[in-house]
C-alpha cells in the first residue's frame, strides 16, 4: 500500500468510530432531502424522456473500468450528471430539473442516474472510500417494491418513489432487481458529514481522488461516449419532446 492508500485506510478507521460504523443513515438528519424529494415529479419526467431512448445509454462498465468486475453486460446503465466536481454541461441542458435539485445537495461529488434493468444484480462489493455517503431518490420503483432492493452490511432496505435511502457504501453491499421492468434511483455522492478538522482532511482525500488516473480515465470515456452518442440522443430526446407537447 503507498502513502496516500495508508493515509486513506488510517482516516477511514476514524471515521467510522465517528459513526459507529453506520450502514443506513436517518434520512431526517439531512435538511436538503426533502428538498430534493419534494421535486422528485420533475426528476422523474426527465427520466422518462431519456428512458425512450435507454438503450442509447451507456453500461457502468463503459465509463467506469473498475466496474467491469461488477458488470459486464451493459444492463446496468448509467446517465452521469455531476462527477468530481465538474458539471457535464451537455447533461445539464438536458436535465436542468435534476441538475436544480443536486445543487440543493452540500459536498456534492457525483451524481448519476442509475438504470437497472429487469433480472439484473449487483454482486457484493464496496465502495473505494467512508468520507463519502451515498444518496439513493426512488424514482422509478417496480411493484411491489421488495423485487428490488439493497443490502448494506447484512441490513436490508427497499426503494420507493419518491423517498430517499443514505447509506455507507464503504460497507460490503449489493443490489437487485428481480422485477422484469427498469429500476431507476437518482445517485449521489456526497462528502460526509464530519467535525471541522476531519472535514478538512476529507476535503483534501476528495480532491486528491478527482486527480487519480481512474477519474481522468472515466472523464476521457464520458467524453468520447457523447462525441459518438450525443447528436442522436439529442434528436431523439427533441422527438419524444415533439411527441409530448
Amino acid at each position: 500500500m503507498n502513502a496516500m492508500g495508508d493515509m486513506k485506510a488510517q482516516f477511514e478507521e476514524v471515521i467510522h468510530a465517528v459513526d459507529g460504523n453506520q450502514t443506513f443513515f436517518d434520512t431526517s438528519a439531512f435538511p436538503w432531502v426533502p428538498e430534493v424529494e419534494a421535486r422528485w415529479k420533475s426528476i422523474r419526467l426527465e427520466l422518462d424522456r431519456l428512458l425512450s431512448c435507454v438503450e442509447l445509454l451507456p453500461g457502468f462498465e463503459e465509463i467506469r473500468a473498475e466496474q467491469e468486475g461488477l458488470t459486464a453486460d451493459r444492463r446496468w446503465k448509467i446517465f452521469p450528471l455531476y462527477a468530481i466536481g465538474q458539471r457535464l454541461d451537455g447533461n445539464e441542458r438536458r436535465c436542468p430539473e435534476t441538475m436544480l435539485a443536486l445543487k440543493s445537495i452540500p459536498g456534492l461529488q457525483a451524481a448519476m442516474f442509475s438504470v437497472l434493468q429487469g433480472k439484473k444484480e449487483i454482486p457484493p462489493h464496496t465502495g473505494p472510500y467512508a468520507g463519502v455517503l451515498r444518496y439513493h431518490l426512488g424514482l422509478k420503483i417496480p411493484k411491489p417494491e421488495t423485487q428490488c432492493g439493497i443490502n448494506v452490511g447484512g441490513d436490508d432496505a427497499f426503494w420507493e418513489e419518491g423517498k430517499s435511502l443514505i447509506f455507507d457504501d464503504s460497507h460490503m453491499h449489493h443490489a437487485w432487481n428481480r422485477s422484469d421492468e427498469e429500476r431507476v434511483v437518482l445517485f449521489v455522492d456526497f462528502a460526509r458529514p464530519l467535525p471541522p478538522q476531519l472535514a478538512k482532511t476529507n476535503a483534501y482525500m476528495l480532491s486528491s481522488f478527482s486527480k487519480s488516473d481512474l477519474m481522468l480515465d472515466a472523464a476521457k470515456r464520458w467524453t468520447a461516449w457523447e462525441a459518438v452518442h450525443g447528436a442522436a440522443l439529442d434528436q431523439h430526446l427533441a422527438g419524444h419532446t415533439a411527441l409530448q407537447a
